[in-house]
């Protein structure tokens, strides 16, 4: 069963949306809150370790009765058992999305084309585990029979930014080895990486579904020829392992069969870091905190899947996001989160939601006449109050933004913790709030100054609140979102797990590599010859 296809501007939720938008669209949020002494406790959901408070939102309770009346107009519900089914929901591509049963429990059913995948699943992580378990307690040894010290992860999109994001934000449960990722094809990169390695000592993943992919090859061949300065050609099955399902090229290179992990053409790039990508992850965290993450994300599918969408945090959050992005035209969406160790957690995001639903085509084929993807960035926070807040508070701009907060701290510095709760609680009532006139006359301001310290408020804010950074809790968290970008595909009627988008520009450096390389000629604009030109004479 292929999914609904329903262009959201002609139901009737969306017209009623429209009509009420125009009534509500100057309305302070700061009189909503005088108006009714209930309003935090009514936008506010509480589900296991997590605390959602949407209160703090340009939206009344007429407002998301029409927004989950629209979830029901595009059939969203009717849409997350088709995904959770197996239904070749990708249509574009002839693929279902299962990224969800990488994360379910053993005796769980997921079918493709009839047939259940749980088995083979299992039998994967079963092989994670094992390979994790003697590299980690030594057991598993390089070339020259020393235990490794440092893996390098070579991959790149999905392939990179998942894992990375993951393993930076678990840092604090971290093992002994020492991890570090390879993705920009920029050989500075790679070269920078290699001067921390020592070829007796590494063991290098690499990721690439096809094997094929040209930054992820050029940098593993970078890093094998550097190896081999130390090391036999027979010495490359021990410290070379892959992910890949092109197993004839990945024996090309040098790598034991046995090292092999397999990959499926039902899990999108940017949804694989659950599979056998996520191998650095375990590697670096040991297998156990993989698996808890894998746990907190099938908790939080468990939740997308049966939950009443009124208080189901991933459907809130996108009809949230649609009412910002199709009624108020707010381009983008800042997601700061109150962790350092959240650090690369935007940028992962920006990949899972840009790259998803960055789409004017709709499931018919038709071109698109009204928004779809938001742009996504964000810093953490306190860093991020020092620099792009301005723009927030007092900028022309509407931006929302998700405050992801985190009640207990990891190393337990009371002091610390309750400095940057209260920063994250301070700036949402800010935002909110705002400062107005009379509060910056009774400050004494010069006259002619007080414009300038005038703050408007009624900026919009989601505030996720969790008890502890844990594998677990990231996991619901990542799931979250990946919720989040499905149920805003369905709405904009989109689909949500090609990217074609991408392919066009690697058609093109392919051709132009070609004619760095052997002076050929193409036909191109006059700005990229020149450029082209430019290059080739400094070069």
């Amino acid at each position: 069963m292929a999914l609904p296809s329903i262009n959201p501007t002609t139901t009737n939720s969306w017209k009623k949306l429209q009509e009420h938008f125009k009534a509500i669209k100057d309305v302070h949020m700061k009189d909503l809150f005088a108006q009714d002494g209930a309003r935090a406790n009514k936008f506010t959901i509480k589900w296991d370790d997590f605390y959602v408070d949407f209160s703090k939102n340009r939206i009344t309770e007429e407002t998301f009765k029409y927004l989950l009346e629209l979830a029901d107009d595009v059939k969203l519900k009717e849409a997350i058992y088709s995904q959770f089914s197996g239904e070749i929901i990708n249509q574009t591509e002839g693929r279902a999305v299962l990224h969800t049963a990488l994360r379910a429990p053993k005796d769980a059913n997921f079918k493709v084309e009839g047939v259940n995948v749980m088995p083979e699943i299992y039998e994967v992580k079963q092989k994670i585990e094992s390979f994790t378990n003697e590299v980690v307690n030594g057991d598993k040894k390089g070339f020259t029979g020393k235990a490794f010290t440092d893996i390098v992860n070579i991959g790149i999109g999905g392939s990179d930014l998942g894992p990375a994001m993951v393993v930076d934000s678990l840092q604090y449960y971290k093992n002994h080895l020492t991890t570090h990722f390879v993705s920009n094809v920029d050989g500075d990169h790679v070269n920078e990486v290699i001067k921390k390695l020592d070829p007796e000592t590494t063991l290098f993943v690499i990721v690439s579904k096809t094997f094929t992919t040209q930054e992820t090859l050029s940098n593993a061949n970078t890093l094998k020829a550097w190896f081999l300065k130390s090391a036999s050609e027979d010495a490359i099955a021990k410290h070379f392992v892959a992910v890949s399902t092109n197993i004839k090229n990945v024996k090309g290179f040098g790598i034991d069969e046995n090292n092999v992990f397999p990959m499926w053409d039902w899990v999108g790039g940017r949804f694989s870091l659950w599979s056998a990508v996520g191998l650095t992850v375990s590697l670096a965290v040991g297998y156990n905190n993989f698996d808890s993450l894998l746990k907190g994300a099938n908790k939080m599918d468990n939740h997308f899947k049966n939950e009443d969408f009124a208080t189901n945090i991933p459907v809130v959050l996108a009809l949230i996001s649609v009412w910002y992005n199709n009624f108020f035209k707010a381009e983008s969406e800042a997601i700061i989160p109150y962790s350092q160790y959240l650090n690369q957690f935007a940028t992962y995001l920006q990949q899972g939601i840009m790259e998803s639903n960055g789409k004017s085509v709709d499931r018919n084929g038709n071109p698109i006449d009204y928004q779809t993807g938001t742009i996504i960035w964000g810093e953490p926070g306190t860093n991020s109050q020092h620099a792009f807040f301005q723009l927030i508070h007092q900028g022309t701009k509407l931006i929302p933004a998700d405050f992801i907060g985190f009640t207990q701290s990891l190393h337990g510095n009371q002091d610390h913790q309750d400095k940057l709760t209260s920063n994250f609680l301070a700036q949402t009532e800010a935002l909110l709030n705002g400062k107005p006139k009379t509060e910056v006359v009774a400050e004494g301001t010069k006259e002619a100054i007080i414009p300038f310290k005038i703050f408007q408020g009624n900026k919009p804010t989601n505030t996720i609140f969790i008890n502890k950074l844990s594998p677990e809790s990231l996991g619901k968290l990542i799931a979250m979102y990946e919720h989040k970008i499905f149920v805003q595909g369905i709405i904009w009627n989109i689909f949500s797990y090609d990217q074609f988008g991408v392919e066009l520009g690697k058609q093109l450096a392919t051709k132009i590599l070609l004619e760095i390389n052997n002076n050929a000629d193409n036909e191109h604009d006059s700005s990229t010859t020149n450029l082209l030109n430019y290059y080739k004479s400094l070069s």
